[in-house]
């Protein structure tokens, strides 16, 4: 069974805006996005996500437009560990399961839904294909994602890269409500 939700982010740190309109079944989601900030320019971004079976990202589509130009980005994992941008190989990136698109509370999903840290306890550590707004290049990024209990309408889950950590809220479907200091949801 699939299920439609469109979301809505008031996103703070690019004092901006995000939808995303995503279809999630069993173990897989899509979704398409469009969002629009002012930091660190101001700039438009449209993106395609797809994930293959078990929450995997397969492709990652995206446009950004500013005042220096249009960009985009075609990310392929190969479900193998391997990933490309437009054919040519990312080594740096390899063995990673996700993308974690900058200033976007959605890709935040994956691995939570993928580990269920939305519902019940545990720490999971993952390296991500992250790619910077609006730049759109792709570096490698650590982050560890902890349940730390569950709330009235979900979870709070702790994400840490680096130095940084920040504890956001996830609502019953695993996707992001709260994420303090980057994005809230609107209701």
């Amino acid at each position: 069974m699939t299920t439609t939700h469109v979301i809505t982010w008031d996103v703070i740190a690019s004092r901006g805006y995000e939808t995303a309109w995503v279809e999630r079944g069993e173990g897989v989601l899509r979704a398409r996005g469009r969002a629009v900030g002012t930091v660190p320019e101001p700039y438009w971004i449209a993106y395609e996500l797809d994930t293959a079976d078990g929450l995997v990202t397969r492709r990652l589509t995206v446009t950004a437009d500013s005042a220096s130009g249009t960009r985009t980005l075609d990310l392929r994992h190969d479900g193998g560990g391997r990933w490309t941008t437009g054919g040519v190989p990312l080594p740096d990136v390899d063995g990673a399961l996700d993308c974690d698109l900058g200033l976007c509370p959605l890709t935040h999903t994956m691995p939570v839904l993928r580990h269920g840290l939305h519902r019940m306890p545990g720490e999971r550590e993952f390296v991500m294909a992250w790619v910077s707004v609006p730049q759109l290049t792709v570096r490698p990024s650590r982050q560890t994602y902890t349940h730390l209990g569950r709330t009235r309408h979900g979870a709070r889950v702790r994400y840490a890269s680096g130095g940084f950590s920040a504890d956001l809220e996830f609502d019953a479907d695993g996707f992001v409500a709260d994420y303090p200091g980057l994005a809230r949801r609107l209701r």
